[in-house]
């Protein structure tokens, strides 16, 4: 199998290379405040034998990829969410049962292989906490140096997290779109490799992999899949990874893709209906995919339209329920980013076929932001001295 880079606006091919990161023609168009023009694909070429693994599909050889293991995720069965709600063949993807409990984990890997390939040491990036906190562990495994710009909204655990890895961490007095440009700015001078999403090519190539996991499990490819969405790479990556087996051969059609948003974070969902993207700012509890401007927002709405897939919101609050009824119904507690995706699923049950195959994305872990979790649970405030009390 042989790889290259294409330019998803122009359709150039330019080699793969360290320090390619967007296509240097499109790029000079780029608008202030707005997605990043000319973001890069890998694209295949060969063929694939009867029995691969996601290896053989990704542009890095398996030698330079470090000793932790990324991805395999379990493939959940919710029983009483099936019974409850009459979905039979619903199935969550549990990517917060990645080493660093989230799915960021999957970029983070092949970045780090890379890296290795071309004799880099040196990582930098932005990120709302988990891509930060990812990058730090795998680096960690790969003996790989790890700078983090965090905005100042960035839950405590994954600084901690990132810290304990070993990462240099700077808190941007800001949000993550000033931590992004900051990020740039540092690699400009510093050099080494930036592995901020979609700037990046092999942070949607890594998130890909998710796709190619998933018809392993299954058997076949998902009829629907609920993504939370922030910048639209976990999305992009999806796309990608079901785009290349079928151009292989190896499934039939691409599977329709929900992506749920914040309503309060909901760039490309407004950008899905307007066409245009909007700098708006943004909060949610949400906070993995609490973004001004989604930094892949163009590729995804493009994947979006031809493959004909949905944007949708959720209310805070319909986040939060969602993450407790999760938690309480199945043992599964994620993340309010990934509670986003089965929120998402809730509302949109009615109007889903109940013997579709249906995948919920759960992308990290719910202890990343215990914080948020208070907020659909009811602590105990009384402490008690004996038994009796209660009874």
């Amino acid at each position: 199998m042989d790889f290259s880079y294409r330019c998803t606006v122009c359709n150039a091919s330019y080699e793969i290379t360290s320090d390619r990161m967007v296509c240097p023609v499109c790029s000079r168009h780029q608008e202030k405040d707005q997605p990043l023009t000319g973001v890069l694909e890998v694209e295949l070429h060969g063929t694939l034998d009867t029995h691969f693994n996601v290896f053989d599909m990704l542009p890095v050889e398996p030698e330079y990829f470090p000793s932790i293991p990324v991805g395999n995720t379990p493939l959940w069965e919710p029983e009483n969410i099936r019974r409850s709600m009459g979905f039979g063949r619903l199935f969550i993807k549990d990517d917060g049962l990645n080493p660093t409990a989230s799915f960021k984990d999957r970029a983070s890997f092949l970045v780090s292989a890379a890296a290795k390939k071309f004799n880099i040491q040196d990582i930098t990036l932005a990120s709302t906490g988990n891509a930060g906190s990812s990058m730090a562990g795998v680096g960690a495994a790969a003996g790989q140096r790890v700078t983090l710009f965090l905005p100042k909204t960035a839950p405590l655990a994954k600084l901690v997290q990132a810290l304990q890895y070993g990462a240099t961490v700077y808190r941007v007095n800001g949000n993550y779109d000033m931590a992004y440009d900051m990020s740039l700015e540092f690699s400009r001078l510093k050099g080494g490799i930036n592995r901020n999403t979609a700037y990046n090519p092999l942070t949607i190539e890594g998130k890909k992999t998710v796709s190619l996991e998933l018809v392993n499990q299954l058997g076949q490819a998902p009829d629907v899949v609920f993504v939370s969405v922030g910048d639209g790479c976990i999305l992009s990556g999806l796309y990608k990874g079901f785009r290349d087996l079928k151009e292989l051969g190896r499934i039939d059609s691409i599977p329709k893709i929900i992506g749920v948003q914040a309503e309060t974070s909901d760039a490309i969902s407004r950008a899905f209906i307007s066409g245009k993207f909007e700098n708006i700012p943004t909060s949610t509890v949400a906070d993995s995919i609490c973004v001004d401007v989604p930094r892949n927002g163009i590729h995804a709405l493009a994947q979006l339209k031809q493959f004909n897939g949905e944007m949708m919101t959720v209310t805070d609050t319909q986040i939060i329920q969602a993450q407790a009824y999760l938690s309480s119904s199945t043992g599964l507690f994620t993340e309010p980013a990934g509670a986003a995706a089965f929120a998402g699923f809730q509302k949109a049950a009615p109007g889903l076929d109940p013997e579709s195959v249906i995948v919920l994305l759960a992308t990290g872990n719910g202890l990343k932001d215990s914080s948020s979790a208070t907020l659909g649970i009811q602590v105990p405030e009384t402490l008690i001295d004996s038994v009796e009390e209660i009874l």
